[in-house]
């Protein structure tokens, strides 16, 4: 057209191809905006015929039950009200008057994609209030709504809306900023609006409701839900409503997550100088895996802060940028929109070059113990100590304070002596006043103490690679983060470590997605192989594995830093064995990113299933407080053998000793352990349930026997107030106090047995001996809800195989994982809230498989509480030596390698171990308040400082061996505090492993397979904050 304006003669050829083709250029753009609004029919809604939803006046003699649903009912009512009121506003008082304006205050050209989808959106929910009203109308009858938010919201209408008006979000506040910048008319347009309102909400503020409207809907049908009893009318709608909405929010997030990575991508795109870099950058514009805004840290010689200054990191697939933040925009457009910042890249690194650096290395010179040496570039401070060699990296002054601290309280300590030997009587010169010194002293101590511990915690220090020196050598620097708090730092460490775990070679590509055959992705996201290792010493075919579990305990001993980069904490047992011989059971430590084993134990039989029994809850230890057995109250495995004995052995750090064994009366072969909180459910061969129970007296006695059947109980399942355990083709509920049953087919072949179950929320999956289904039951209903065949995702990898079989299944963090008889693994998704676990989506099929059929799947979970972070251990460790109590008696526990020796009660161990310990010096165990000179107030101000902010420090001597700890704990029962991070890692075994290439499994990779050993395959996930 520019052409043609000017009269060349190209742009007049052009012109009049493009005039005999009919292209109408001049109108293209509006002519495709309004074609998108096709398909969308604008129904007005009038009020006066379709009044909003009012509830009636609350009848008498309800319950207490449905006075609380009335208010949760009414709540949904107003929010609704308020939301649909909220739209109309975005309409009536921005889009109108800017299309009606005269003059124009903006072309409909620009207005259009600013409210796009906002009209369809608000027809979405203006008839939900109608059906809506209608319900409300009836609820005294039917009290009856989750059906409603399923008809409502289960449209592909309403996804595709609220899709594209999710992806369009950042572009139009994109579009606003660059009006209010070019656009004064419309600035003043936009504060006229915002003074005039009542709430004083911005546009912004309006816009992002839709946004935030699924989490809200969420939230009302749990609290709804909590308050429906089993049996009620409304308690599987309001299952399935919360699995549909759930499903859409999943989506819409990250759709809205997707498009801001994006939109950050290409904003730092626009910056970087390096063509390489941009292109790349331009090119893997969804490889964005966490960007922040940190603070960098520029300390001097004496620890003074020299510079500090906010920074933008990027962390991507394969690359960590670090850029400056330069000019956000004018306030008085950035206080009506969020304005995007412009970066200036500081510097980039390869991510496999990065290096995370932890601070408050220490190690004794002692006998026992194992010199450290310092990181690269750094220098080791004096010492106070004559056998204690330290290095540190952080501020030195906070170190050196403490040192001249230290130095004088040993010469208070001196003169306090010297006090003691004077012959005469003098005032304020006395024992009482020097040791009033020396405890002043003391706590002052154990405030730098606590600013040390301070300091390290939210401080993030990177080594990365520089630029070569003249002689080519390479050279690293030292880069200082503060991040705005502990749990900011181990989202950083956890996705560095997992970062570079996605770029192994058995991680690209780790997964194939149904919905993108051609194309083999393995996204951060998505499960990571970290490791695969053999798990039995012997390499004997006839050994076979049979069962593994986690046993969770948690090590204080470990910086939280640490613990984000290894496994969930705990042990794993892994058991097995042949026929007609001995069994075997494979102990690893997970206290490290890969499994360490660290004790073998063998047994006279084929072990058969194992079964974790955790520490009863304060309420359980309450109820069975006159019950306690030789299994006592700590955590205990039961194993479960072919010659049907039960051997109940103490947790690792007990030394594993046989507590107790349990028969039963024919010897029966014991396929399947469960426990509840009153009884052990043991699944025979014969077809029988044993239940074992306490009697009278305390002692562990078998209760009686559930007979179900001919066929074997291959599986049991433990719900909330019932145990599932399957018998043939047929499930028996099992009621957990009156052991009352209730039975139910659930295949109609009745050749076909059922194999395995998973639970999650309101629904039970069921895999079964033969075929490729798996299928979805009910947990009240017992109805059957969902049917999924298997053999569909995982014939993309061509295996030549007609028949797929199910061999072991699990449901872990959003996913239902199956293992087949093929070796191969598939991953379903599923939702995680208390809904019905229905599969949500494609499937995807792992390119790492075993050789053999898959033997087990377990999953490994622990969490540290947000709490604990903050809690500083130098105050509330029960273990310091300095706080007159000795607790071994109570918390101490034996290690592995430590069988032969006793726990010392001093608090230190001979073989090797972690020494709980404090320096000489430290006084976190002195009672009272500290004292200082200043006050309290410049103590507690001191700590909250940005030069002081919170890591592991150095109050712990560490061994040369993290696998053993001597004071394990419990990990928390589920059902704790909300505000957790929980490291989850998925566990298979089976025979040897094979690296499926593209889609043939013909050209497979074979590690260990024709050994046909016996491997362990470990995925790790991203920790969850």
């Amino acid at each position: 057209m520019k052409a043609a304006r000017s009269g060349t003669k190209d742009g007049l050829e052009r012109t009049k191809i493009a005039v005999m083709r009919k292209v109408p250029f001049l109108q293209r753009k509006d002519q495709l905006e309004e074609e998108d609004d096709a398909g969308y029919l604008d129904v007005a809604v009038s009020e006066v015929k379709h009044p909003p939803p009012q509830l009636s006046p609350m009848p008498e003699g309800l319950t207490s039950q449905q006075v609380v649903r009335r208010h949760i009912l009414s709540s949904i009512i107003q929010s609704e009200r308020s939301y649909l009121e909220s739209l109309r506003r975005i309409l009536q008082e921005y889009h109108r008057p800017l299309m009606e304006a005269e003059p124009r205050i903006l072309s409909p050209r620009k207005i259009r994609p600013i409210f796009y989808r906002i009209r369809e959106i608000t027809q979405c929910h203006a008839m939900f209030q109608i059906a809506l009203a209608s319900r409300v109308a009836e609820w005294d009858s039917s009290e009856k709504i989750g059906d409603l938010f399923v008809a409502s919201f289960s449209k592909s209408m309403v996804l595709d809306v609220y899709s594209e008006y999710v992806n369009n979000f950042t572009n139009a506040m994109a579009l606003i900023k660059k009006a209010c910048l070019s656009k004064p008319a419309f600035l003043e347009f936009l504060k006229k609006k915002q003074a005039s309102s009542i709430d004083r909400i911005t546009l912004y503020g309006l816009m992002v409701k839709p946004i935030q409207r699924f989490p809200q809907f969420i939230l009302l049908l749990q609290d709804m839900l909590k308050n429906t009893s089993k049996g009620h009318v409304d308690r599987l709608p309001l299952q399935l409503a919360l699995t549909e909405l759930e499903m859409l929010a999943e989506k819409l997030n990250e759709q809205k997550r997707v498009a801001d990575q994006i939109a950050e991508t290409q904003q730092l795109a626009r910056t970087v100088s390096d063509r390489l870099l941009s292109k790349q950058l331009n090119s893997e514009q969804g490889s964005l895996v966490l960007c922040e805004t940190l603070i960098e840290m520029v300390f001097g010689e004496r620890g003074q802060v020299l510079k500090s200054k906010e920074r933008k990191v990027f962390l991507f697939d394969d690359v960590l940028i670090c850029a400056n933040i330069n000019v956000k925009g004018p306030p008085d457009i950035s206080s009506l929109v969020p304005i995007g910042p412009k970066y200036t890249i500081k510097w980039s690194a390869p991510l496999q070059l990065v290096q995370v650096v932890e601070v408050g290395l220490e190690a004794p010179q002692g006998k026992d113990t194992k010199t450290l040496h310092p990181p690269l570039g750094l220098a080791p401070l004096s010492s106070l100590a004559q056998n204690t060699v330290r290095w540190f990296w952080a501020p030195p002054r906070l170190y050196q304070e403490l040192q001249e601290l230290q130095h004088d309280l040993s010469v208070v300590e001196e003169v306090t002596l010297l006090v003691g030997t004077l012959q005469g009587t003098y005032q304020n010169l006395n024992t009482t006043v020097a040791q009033d010194w020396c405890l002043a002293l003391q706590r002052l101590i154990r405030i730098k103490e606590e600013q040390i511990q301070s300091a390290n915690k939210c401080r993030l220090r990177l080594q990365v690679p520089g630029r070569p020196d003249k002689s080519g050598r390479p050279v690293s620097f030292m880069v200082v983060f503060n991040t705005a708090n502990p749990l900011s730092k181990i989202s950083w460490v956890n996705r560095l470590h997992l970062a570079k775990i996605a770029l192994r070679e058995e991680n690209s590509p780790g997964w194939l997605c149904g919905e993108d055959e051609d194309r083999s992705i393995s996204p951060f996201w998505y499960p990571l192989l970290a490791c695969h290792m053999p798990v039995f010493a012997a390499r004997t075919p006839e050994r076979k594995l049979q069962a593994a579990l986690h046993n969770p305990v948690h090590c204080s001993l470990l910086g939280f830093s640490a613990a984000s980069t290894s496994l969930p904490q705990g042990y794993l047992w892994v058991a097995g064995g042949e026929e007609s011989s001995q069994g075997q059971i494979e102990i690893f430590s997970l206290n490290r990113p890969v499994p360490r084993a660290v004790k073998s134990l063998q047994v006279g039989s084929m072990v058969r299933c194992l079964e974790h029994v955790p520490q009863p809850s304060p309420t359980e230890e309450t109820e069975t407080e006159s019950h306690k057995t030789s299994m006592g109250n700590s955590n205990n495995i039961c194993v479960g053998l072919d010659d049907g004995r039960i051997l109940v052995y103490g947790s690792v750090d007990t030394a594993v000793q046989c507590l107790l064994t349990l028969t039963n009366p024919e010897g029966c072969p014991v396929l399947c352990l469960r426990h509840s909180s009153r009884f052990l459910f043991a699944g025979l061969r014969n077809g029988t349930v044993m239940v074992y129970g306490r009697n009278s007296s305390g002692k562990v006695v078998q209760d009686r026997c559930v007979n179900l059947g001919s066929e074997p109980v291959r599986t049991l399942l433990v719900l909330d107030d019932s145990v599932w355990a399957s018998c043939g083709n047929s499930v028996t509920v099992i009621e957990g106090a009156s052991l009352n049953t209730q039975k139910f087919e659930v295949h109609p072949d009745p050749m076909v047995g059922v194999a395995h179950m998973a639970c999650a929320g309101g629904g039970v999956w069921i895999a079964f001996s033969e075929g490729s289904s798996v299928r979805l039951f009910h947990t009240e209903t017992l109805e059957l809800l969902q049917e999924i065949n298997i053999s569909t995702p995982s014939t993309l990898m061509n295996t030549g195989q007609t028949s797929i079989r199910v061999t072991s299944l699990l449901i872990c963090q959003g996913l239902l994982w199956v293992g087949t008889a093929q070796g191969l693994i598939i991953t379903l998704p599923v939702p995680k809230l208390e809904g019905i676990p229905k599969i949500t989506g494609k499937g995807m099929t792992s390119f790492n498989a075993h050789c053999g059929p898959v033997d087990f799947l377990v999953s490994s979970t622990s969490s540290l509480s947000p709490d604990l972070l903050k809690r500083d251990s130098l105050v509330d460790s029960p273990d310091s030596s300095n706080g007159g109590e000795d607790r071994s008696d109570t918390s101490s526990q034996d290690s592995l390698q430590q069988q032969q020796q006793p726990y010392q009660g001093e608090g230190r161990s001979k073989g090797r171990c972690v020494m709980l310990q404090y320096k000489l010096r430290s006084t976190s165990g002195l009672p009272g308040r500290p004292l200082t000179a200043l006050g309290d107030e410049v103590s507690v101000s001191s700590l909250e400082s940005l030069e002081h902010s919170v890591e592991d420090g150095s109050i712990y001597e560490f061994s040369d061996d993290p696998d053993v700890w001597v004071r394990g704990r419990p990990c928390e029962r589920e059902g704790g505090r909300r505000d957790r991070v929980i490291s989850t890692a998925v566990i298979s075994g089976g025979k040897g492993f094979r690296r499926l290439k593209g889609a043939s499994a013909a050209a497979a990779t074979r590690t260990s397979g024709e050994s046909l050993e016996n491997v362990l395959m470990v995925w790790q996930l991203p920790l969850t904050v």
